[in-house]
């Protein structure tokens, strides 16, 4: 498995999703997102262009971009609705918060899509495409709109995964992929091969994104100049790019976990509390952030799921801190049955070094326990840094008939 894990998350049909998410609110058995619909201009005078489509459009022929005019003469009994974008930057900014819950890694290219960094989490799931899916779920279980999300160790064939099968899919695209998954497709589904440009190959006879990849550059360069050689090198798989350095404010860290098998007791739970607590306050303390509330989510045998959250006396990085509210919130929610998700999730955050409001019991306290705590949690964060998240475990974490 390749070293660097990125994500591309695109949410499917967005403007249309999101439309028929409100629209449910207040009409439960009306989902624009199962009928033939779009989102665009007013019906009543025709104007305007398809923004979006729902899937059962598709069989009619309508395009994103057409005239509605065309759409309604293809579809006489399509529903349109009007965009609302308010409405659309507000289910954007949820999804961007919800995902920053799972990794602050995160660079948004558009209202409904961004690439995740998930190199450094990792650790926490068997495989990328199990963590993709737990997003995916969740956000689906959260928010109400699907999603795809495509997984590469490059960025643009992350984005090239996530337009494969559609919806509520996770498909990989790995180097070694490229040749099966990717070369047979039409060059116009090559990330950023344009309408003008397609033209332009197909006069030079290629067709598939893979005859681009076995064309000669210098032929390319001469005909589309410097965008040809940027082809060639999508459609080979060679992208260097990374994040982008700005990054939009973290709105909390969290970290969770799906059991290899269902626990029963409060101190099997405590066990995991304790592990994912470490990894939160230890990406706090990366981030330089202070959390003003920590959360915990508990999903059953039977996939219901409930969470609870606790504000702390005074914001906080540390280990302790975080795993012991979390305990206490674990035993006043958990209802005794099986449990096969436990998550942790801090939010509400501030920069470390603001000055912060201590109450009188925080003031005697430090200089009793917290700075041995700090130091400690310091010392933890460097040897994992070194060394990797599993080279040191507190020994409460070790079975007792492991001595």
């Amino acid at each position: 498995m390749c070293n660097t894990i990125y994500f591309h998350v695109d949410v499917n049909s967005a403007f249309l999703s999101w439309t028929a998410v409100e629209i449910l609110k207040t009409k439960s058995n009306y989902d624009l997102r199962l009928i033939p619909s779009i989102i665009g201009g007013d019906r009543s005078n025709r104007h305007g262009i398809v923004l979006a489509k729902s899937i059962p459009a598709k069989p009619y022929g309508i395009q994103t971009g057409e005239p509605i005019v065309n759409a309604l003469k293809k579809c006489p009994s399509l529903v349109i609705e009007k965009p609302d974008h308010i409405l659309y930057r507000e289910y954007s900014q949820c999804l961007m918060t919800l995902l920053s819950f799972y990794c602050s890694d995160l660079e948004q290219l558009s209202i409904d899509e961004c690439f995740l960094d998930f190199t450094s989490y990792m650790s926490s799931y068997a495989s990328p495409f199990e963590a993709a899916t737990l997003i995916k779920e969740k956000v689906y279980e959260t928010l109400g709109f699907t999603v795809n999300i495509g997984i590469s160790s490059k960025k643009v064939l992350a984005k090239m995964a996530s337009d494969f099968k559609k919806p509520n899919l996770v498909h990989t695209l790995f180097p070694d992929e490229i040749e099966t998954k990717m070369w047979p497709l039409p060059i116009s589904d090559l990330y950023m091969c344009g309408k003008s440009a397609v033209d332009t190959l197909h006069k030079l006879g290629i067709i598939t994104i893979g005859d681009l990849a076995k064309a000669k550059p210098e032929i390319l360069s001469s005909h589309l100049k410097s965008h040809g050689l940027l082809l060639w090198e999508y459609a080979n798989g060679i992208d260097n790019s990374t994040l982008a350095s700005s990054k939009p404010p973290l709105k909390g860290v969290g970290n969770s976990t799906t059991l290899p098998a269902d626990i029963e007791s409060y101190e099997e739970a405590c066990e995991i509390l304790l592990q994912l607590s470490d990894k939160v306050s230890s990406r706090l303390r990366n981030a330089n952030q202070l959390a003003s509330m920590v959360s915990i989510e508990i999903k059953y045998f039977d996939f219901t799921s409930v969470s609870k959250q606790m504000q702390f006396v005074s914001p906080t990085n540390t280990s302790d801190t975080i795993y012991n509210t979390a305990c206490l919130l674990y035993k006043s929610l958990w209802n005794g049955s099986f449990v096969r998700l436990i998550g942790v999730r801090t939010s509400k955050l501030l920069d470390a070094a603001e000055p912060i409001q201590l109450d009188f019991f925080d003031i005697l306290d430090d200089n009793l326990k917290s700075n041995k705590q700090k130091q400690l949690d310091q010392a933890l964060d460097s040897i994992r840094q070194k060394f990797g998240d599993d080279s040191i475990i507190r020994g409460s974490s070790l079975k007792k008939n492991s001595l």
